[in-house]
C-alpha cells in the first residue's frame, strides 16, 4: 500500500568535480553537457515529469552560473552551501534541511534516462538500486524482507548498488534533519557523506527500503575517462585531462 508521496526535490549540486578537470575547471560538473543535454537538467526534467516541481538546487562551486535555473524553471530555488569548498556533502543536505519532508534528494552530477525511476509515491524511506551480482567497489546494500540491514562502502557483489536518489518519509526527514544536525554543529563530523547519516551513523533508528531499477535508466559519471566514454565530444581530451593539439 502507498503511503508516502514526494512534496519536494533537494538536488545537491555544490561539489567541484576534480575527477573531472579540466572540463569542470570552469563549469560546474552538473551543468557540464553530455550529449547537448546538461547533466542536472536531465534530472529536473524527469521530476517535472513526475509532477515534482517544488525543486531546491544546493549550489557552491561556481555559484552563479546555476541562475538561469530559477528563470527557467517555476518553483525551483538555489541555497548556497558555504562550506562546499572544506566539508563533504554532509554540509549541502546541512544547508537544505528545512527542506526536508516527504522529499526526494538526488545528486545533480547525473544523466536520468528513465523519468519513471523518480515516481513520488512510495511506501518506505530509501534508495533506488541496481541488482549487482558481479564484484563492485560501489557502496553495496543487503536488504532482508525488502528492508536494508547493512551497507558497504567498499562494494562486493550480490547485492543492491546504491544510487543517488532516494525518498524520505516526513517522519524520517525530520529524524535525518535531527541527525544532520548533531553530526555537522555538534560533533564537528563534516568529512562524511550524508548518506552515512542514516547508513552508518544512526542505523539502527531507520527502516529503509529498495526501489529497484535498470542500469540503462541512468548513468553516474564520476570521471573524465568515464565522460570520453559517453561522449565522443571530450575526446579531445586525454586521459591526464590535456587537450590534443
Amino acid at each position: 500500500m502507498i503511503e508516502h508521496q514526494v512534496k519536494r526535490a533537494i538536488i545537491l549540486a555544490a561539489g567541484i568535480g576534480e575527477r573531472m578537470r579540466p572540463v569542470t575547471s570552469s563549469i560546474p560538473k552538473p551543468l557540464v553537457s553530455v550529449n547537448g543535454k546538461r547533466m542536472i537538467e536531465t534530472v529536473i526534467s524527469a521530476l517535472h515529469r513526475n509532477n515534482i516541481t517544488e525543486i531546491y538546487v544546493v549550489v557552491g562551486y561556481l555559484k552563479e552560473q546555476f541562475a538561469f535555473l530559477e528563470q527557467k524553471y517555476d518553483g525551483l530555488t538555489l541555497i548556497e552551501n558555504p562550506y562546499y569548498n572544506a566539508c563533504n556533502n554532509i554540509a549541502s543536505l546541512y544547508v537544505a534541511r528545512d527542506h526536508l519532508d516527504d522529499c526526494m534528494i538526488l545528486d545533480g552530477d547525473q544523466m536520468i534516462y528513465e523519468p519513471g525511476i523518480l515516481q513520488p509515491y512510495f511506501t518506505r524511506s530509501g534508495y533506488n538500486v541496481v541488482r549487482c551480482e558481479k564484484e563492485t567497489d560501489e557502496w553495496l546494500l543487503q536488504v532482508e524482507n525488502g528492508v536494508v540491514r547493512s551497507c558497504s562502502r567498499t562494494g562486493g557483489s550480490h547485492g543492491w548498488q546504491l544510487y543517488s536518489i532516494s525518498r524520505w518519509s516526513s517522519q524520517d526527514a525530520q529524524k535525518l534533519k535531527r541527525h544532520l544536525e548533531i553530526e555537522f554543529e555538534e560533533k564537528k563530523n563534516r568529512t562524511i557523506y550524508w548518506d552515512d547519516v542514516a547508513l552508518f551513523c544512526y542505523p539502527e533508528q531507520y527502516s529503509l527500503g529498495i526501489y529497484e531499477m535498470q542500469t540503462s535508466d541512468i548513468q553516474e559519471i564520476d570521471s573524465l575517462q568515464e565522460l570520453r566514454q559517453i561522449d565522443p565530444t571530450y575526446m579531445k581530451f586525454d586521459r591526464e585531462g590535456k587537450i590534443y593539439e
